[in-house]
């Protein structure tokens, strides 16, 4: 059963809810942006790569209304196929421009929308897209938590300082900063489930988190090592995603 998140959000999407389209291109557009270059194989330049990014916008805008979730497509299996659809139109188009014929732009087959696995898994892909969820939640956390605790989080999970140097930083006591910590850790997991639940359209998605050493549920306050390993896990996600973020802009730059 979908949570009532993704269908609240996928209704925001067929009203044309600008802000919401917005969001899914904010959070997404560097995954399906790698993901196109990748597929290319240096035979598109960035600027194409990023026109088709835009393309596959488009497309996922004329195909809401026919989409249906409850068919059990993974929410990256969605954008994989629009957006391997849009590579394929410009690589026909390439073609028929070398033949000196018309081309005809493909029709969106849509049964990649269940479960059938005519879309293979790429791990790596699906990797990415978890990452861009958790990358999400974060932006939200900094926007709505108060400047010094998400700072103390920030020097202390995400650039790797000690918790005695993060205190002398902000002028603070060693327990002050445990506290501050333990107040955006919550406010995360609570963030990042509402956005797992917003962009989750299968049970496995749902329970990507733990999967990757986030524990969004810790049984009890004093396990502090599920609360370790969160923060381990936060800190990896988030490098390795400014490291997209760097490689996209990067592409922009170029």
């Amino acid at each position: 059963m979908l949570h009532s998140m993704t269908t609240g959000f996928i209704a925001r999407l067929r009203a044309n809810d600008q802000a919401a389209w917005f969001e899914l291109w904010e959070m997404f557009g560097p995954v399906v942006r790698a993901q196109l270059a990748k597929w290319g194989r240096g035979r598109i330049g960035h600027e194409t790569v990023r026109d088709l990014s835009q393309e596959t916008l488009a497309a996922l805008s004329n195909s809401i209304d026919r989409y249906d979730p409850s068919r059990g497509a993974r929410f990256s299996t969605w954008l994989l196929a629009i957006a391997k659809h849009v590579l394929g139109d410009e690589m026909d188009r390439r073609m028929a421009q070398k033949r000196g014929s018309g081309n005809r732009g493909g029709v969106l087959d849509e049964a990649w929308m269940g479960e059938s696995g005519e879309i293979p898994v790429d791990r790596q892909y699906e990797d990415s897209v978890f990452r861009a969820k958790v990358e999400g939640a974060m932006r939200m956390v900094e926007r709505q938590a108060d400047f010094t605790d998400f700072s103390v989080y920030r020097m202390r999970v995400l650039d790797g300082l000690s918790g005695k140097a993060v205190a002398e930083s902000v002028g603070v006591s060693e327990p002050t900063v445990s506290r501050r910590l333990a107040k955006v850790r919550e406010m995360l997991r609570a963030r990042l489930s509402e956005v797992i639940a917003t962009y989750s359209f299968t049970a496995d998605e749902q329970r990507e988190a733990e999967r990757n050493g986030l524990a969004l549920n810790p049984k009890s306050n004093a396990e502090r090592s599920d609360d370790a390993l969160f923060d381990e896990a936060i800190a990896e996600i988030y490098h390795r995603q400014m490291e997209l973020r760097r490689h996209d802009q990067a592409a922009v730059t170029d």
